[in-house]
């Protein structure tokens, strides 16, 4: 059990490299085999087929990425510093994944349109259920922070977490995340100071009303 364990690790090791160092389109199930040191029977005996083994890469790929994000928000003390994980998470996941790899999901939605109403399509929909998974988590961590906005709050944060995934493929600026956790940390502060001048004045003008 083991053995085949093994062997189907190595497997998804060696698309996962391939797939998004070089290209999905362009990456051929018989150069994994051989990424993978397997034969090409081995490897359809393990996953079946390309679009079943990019799924499965996939899969993985977002089980790691949630246990990232868990660990981060586990480790922070106050709601803001649980919202702003996101960014802790993504450093942590790219030490372990890799320099050279960007974001898995983005990739794959760059190369495959979405399928057709109603069409059953095993990779479009683990790119919609990571794109679920960071919308609904933002939206339900800044809700626990007082004082803001949490639906425009964590529309902005998902506006600078695409920002990072992007300058990391693009090289440029050297250090998007710590960069994009500065500017959602103001976006914080510019939010909750906007809330409790806007309850200030409003007690003023209450204050002032004849009885």
């Amino acid at each position: 059990m083991a053995a085949v364990q093994d062997t189907r690790t190595r497997i998804l090791d060696a698309a996962e490299r391939l797939f998004f160092h070089e290209g999905i389109a362009v990456t051929g199930v018989d150069r994994i085999a051989t990424e993978a040191d397997v034969a090409i029977v081995t490897l359809y005996r393990h996953v079946g087929s390309k679009d079943a083994l990019l799924a499965s890469v996939l899969e993985r790929r977002l089980a790691s990425w949630q246990q990232h994000w868990d660990a981060a928000v586990d480790a922070a003390r106050t709601p803001e510093d649980r919202l702003l994980a996101v960014f802790d998470a993504i450093a942590t996941f790219r030490a372990t994944a890799g320099p050279a790899q960007w974001c898995c999901f983005l990739a794959t939605a760059s190369e495959r349109p979405a399928p057709e109403s109603g069409a059953v399509d095993a990779v479009f929909a683990l790119v919609e259920q990571d794109t679920r998974l960071v919308t609904t988590r933002l939206t339900a961590l800044a809700a626990d922070v007082p004082g803001i906005d949490a639906d425009a709050t964590a529309a902005d944060l998902l506006l600078l977490y695409n920002g990072v995934l992007s300058s990391l493929l693009r090289g440029r600026p050297d250090d998007p995340v710590d960069r994009a956790r500065a500017v959602a940390r103001s976006l914080l502060a510019a939010a909750t100071h906007s809330r409790s001048a806007g309850a200030a004045v409003d007690g003023v003008t209450k204050s002032t009303l004849p009885a």
